[in-house]
């Protein structure tokens, strides 16, 4: 894990905090923002069938519209023709959705999740099975199977696996109203972020195949971790407001620094906004450090780690335009970056 470079204070004021402000993570991060051109039409269509097969009533349906998941997909897989680009929107579509379902699952309700899931993408056509969300990895991943490589097809799987994994903890810590300490906090965090499997579709987007002694040397392993600490640690910054208020803040690195090293809550943005700048920087340094594998493979490795950058930048933008994190005031808040802390949800 970076460490932090700047120190920060630890008193915590009397009165409760009414706002907060967004750390610059624009400022550190230059990368250009590209759109698929084949985004509209297949963000549409994919929305539809993710409404056909999650079976959502209102006010899910005007929650899910306000996602936008479709165009952040376009932006992560620029390059991506069609028929790529729409399994990757609909697993997108279909894991934004499985991350609200799991948080109202229990630890057995999650590893029966996983098992129904996990054995549809080993054979998504003669595998069966009655729930929805199982379904619909039957119908992308069958799609996804007649062109993804079996390097890729195997990380894809491996690391949904730990996806779920990661959720059964989550699960249980909820259940015990259990915070982590950041340490464990991290690791579990880069596996329920989902990140890693949307890196296997950067492979399957671009229909390469890269071989293990690639995929497990440590500088391309080094910049996912950094691509996915950005993603994941911005991203519990940009949720914060909507699961404080729904009094669901505790898998949220917030609430981990302000348990464990008693920081208010804009110190705790600043250190997280100080540890995105810093990832973004790990990232540029193991770049310059790539060793070749020759011509076509180094090829291949330059198209992934574009697609790493891509990841990076297409998030932090989407974040303002989806209405998930502020409603319909994110661009005002990406402009002033202020964020007004919503009243607590009465308790039960």
């Amino acid at each position: 894990m970076i460490a932090p470079t700047a120190m920060y204070s630890t008193t915590i004021p009397n009165s409760k905090p009414s706002e907060f402000i967004l750390p610059g993570l624009f400022s550190d991060c230059h990368y250009p923002l590209r759109l698929n051109p084949h985004c509209y039409p297949v963000s549409r269509a994919s929305e539809q069938w993710l409404l056909n097969g999650a079976s959502l009533a209102e006010p899910k349906i005007t929650k899910f519209m306000g996602l936008h998941a479709g165009e952040l997909t376009a932006a992560c897989y620029p390059d991506a023709d069609a028929f790529h680009l729409r399994v990757c929107s609909d697993f997108m579509n279909w894991l934004f959705n499985m991350d609200d379902w799991l948080d109202e699952f229990d630890v057995d309700g999650t590893w029966g999740m996983r098992d129904c899931c996990i054995s549809a993408f080993r054979d998504p056509i003669n595998f069966q099975t009655e729930k929805l969300a199982a379904k619909m990895c039957k119908s992308y991943f069958s799609r996804f199977t007649q062109t993804g490589g079996p390097g890729c097809t195997e990380r894809f799987i491996h690391t949904m696996d730990l996806f779920f994994i990661a959720v059964v903890k989550q699960a249980d810590d909820r259940a015990k109203g259990h915070i982590r300490d950041l340490e464990s906090y991290i690791t579990v965090r880069r596996d329920t972020s989902g990140c890693k499997p949307c890196f296997a579709l950067i492979e399957y987007a671009a229909q390469i195949d890269l071989p293990d002694e690639v995929m497990s040397h440590p500088v391309i392993m080094a910049m996912e971790e950094a691509t996915n600490d950005v993603v994941t640690w911005s991203n519990d910054i940009f949720s914060y407001n909507v699961e404080q208020s729904r009094r669901d803040g505790m898998h949220n690195m917030i609430e981990v620094l302000m348990d464990e090293q008693g920081l208010d809550l804009q110190s705790a943005v600043d250190y997280i906004g100080q540890l995105c700048k810093d990832s973004v920087q790990h990232f540029e340094d193991n770049r310059t450090i790539l060793p070749s594998w020759g011509e076509e493979l180094d090829r291949q490795v330059a198209i992934y780690i574009d697609g790493l950058q891509n990841w990076i930048i297409a998030t932090l933008h989407w974040s303002f335009d989806s209405n998930r994190y502020f409603g319909k005031d994110g661009h005002a808040v990406k402009r002033n970056r202020t964020v007004k802390l919503l009243p607590k949800r009465p308790l039960h």
